[in-house]
């Protein structure tokens, strides 16, 4: 137990300085969260327009639309624009909060992979880095190239996070794990 908890704690510490990297230091993730000029214009108009924090996708049929309905409108749309709005009526952006959140979660899904590692029999760094790789993988493809075939987003920085933060934590894991 001593094993996973140091691995997932190092292993989570090695995801959250990543993500630092990628989304401060280096602006992996612009593309993203791009810049518009025209920010300003854009949220007075939707504060005129929208309510209710959420996310949403514009234009779209009314939630009781028959199916006929839907697929008229996605005929009628077609070449024209469409957007993905993530709206909140007031910023709060609560850093400590945020980054602790995400150490969090950081550690408890290495902790997941450690547990998955050490049911391995003869577990050995190869092994430990290949799976661990594979673990960030199966993350990226099953989410954020998903939601990159759907919505047309750039995944590509997704790829590097999953390969690079996964990668680094599996030659963690695979020699601390695997210490006799």
């Amino acid at each position: 137990m001593k094993k996973m908890i140091i691995g997932a704690i190092v292993g989570g510490l090695i995801l959250f300085f990543w993500q630092f990297i990628a989304w401060g230091l280096t602006n992996l993730h612009y593309s993203n969260m791009q810049y518009t000029p025209n920010q300003d214009k854009i949220i007075a108009d939707l504060s005129q327009h929208l309510t209710e924090d959420g996310t949403y996708f514009i234009p779209r049929a009314t939630p009781d639309a028959g199916m006929e309905e839907a697929e008229a409108l996605g005929a009628k749309l077609v070449g024209k624009p469409w957007a993905i709005v993530s709206y909140r009526k007031a910023y709060s952006m609560s850093m400590p909060m945020n980054m602790t959140r995400g150490l969090i979660i950081n550690i408890v899904s290495i902790f997941l992979l450690c547990w998955i590692l050490m049911k391995i029999p003869d577990l050995d760094f190869m092994t430990a880095f290949i799976s661990s790789l594979f673990v960030g993988l199966i993350g990226y493809f099953s989410i954020s190239y998903i939601d990159s075939i759907w919505f047309e987003i750039n995944s590509i920085p997704y790829l590097i996070d999953a390969v690079v933060q996964f990668g680094i934590c599996g030659l963690w894991l695979g020699w601390w794990l695997t210490r006799k």
